[in-house]
């Protein structure tokens, strides 16, 4: 319902806020993978599990790493960025590195963070793992640190990463045209979010997607996220 202030103006719903937390370094359980802070250490990893195949690096801003020393050096800038904070993704069948991950431009005054930075194995990729880490961070952004808005951004050439961020119930809300130059190329960035408001129907569809009754003895689903989210 649209509110009028006293000058017969449209205006914004008044909100009772005082701003969110800034997240910290931190693991994050689940049931197929875990979060943990991505450090220096974590760089032989890194390389033997995200360092190949190339296309894993092509809408990344960083090169495709050559050595553990170019990893190193990668992670270390992340950690000494103030509004980034990386994670590692682990796998915990055997406890191997299979992805990373961070939040970006952290503004608690505004509620406002980015997932990105994303490079996900392919042995991770398409997996229940893949999903629950995506809600691991949501569900510390929304619930624990009480943020009102979490963003998702790509170069809108990256259609696997358009379409992974609609699946996940994020909102398209446009295009930055000529955003930046990366690597060279023009790159337009589309931008979508997940609002407070909207979470808790976003998060009920991950839960219920993730539960083990929606998946066969095989491992097939047998509801989609998008088919969770209409019901």
């Amino acid at each position: 319902m649209t509110r009028l202030n006293e000058f017969g103006q449209p205006v914004g719903d008044a909100v009772s806020w005082s701003g969110a937390t800034r997240p910290v370094a931190t693991v994050m359980q689940g049931t197929h993978v875990r979060l943990e802070p991505l450090t220096v250490a974590h760089a032989p990893e890194v390389l033997d599990a995200l360092g190949s195949p190339a296309d894993l690096w092509t809408y990344q801003s960083e090169e495709q790493p050559a050595d553990v020393a170019d990893v190193a050096a990668a992670i270390a800038a992340v950690r000494d960025t103030p509004d980034r904070l990386p994670f590692a993704v682990i796998d915990q069948a055997d406890g191997a590195l299979v992805g990373r991950v961070s939040y970006l431009r952290v503004q608690p005054s505004p509620g406002s963070i980015e997932v990105g930075g994303i490079i996900f194995s392919p042995r991770l990729q398409r997996t229940r793992g893949a999903t629950e880490a995506q809600y691991l961070l949501m569900r510390h952004a929304f619930d624990d640190l009480g943020y009102r808005r979490y963003e998702w951004k790509c170069d809108a050439l990256n259609a696997p990463s358009v379409r992974a961020a609609l699946r996940l119930g994020f909102t398209q809300e446009g295009t930055w045209r000529n955003a930046v130059v990366m690597k060279g190329r023009n790159r337009d960035t589309t931008w979508f979010s997940i609002t407070d408001k909207e979470w808790p129907a976003v998060r009920a569809a991950l839960e219920a997607w993730l539960d083990d009754a929606n998946f066969t003895a095989d491992g097939v689903q047998r509801r989609s996220l998008a088919e969770l989210r209409a019901a």
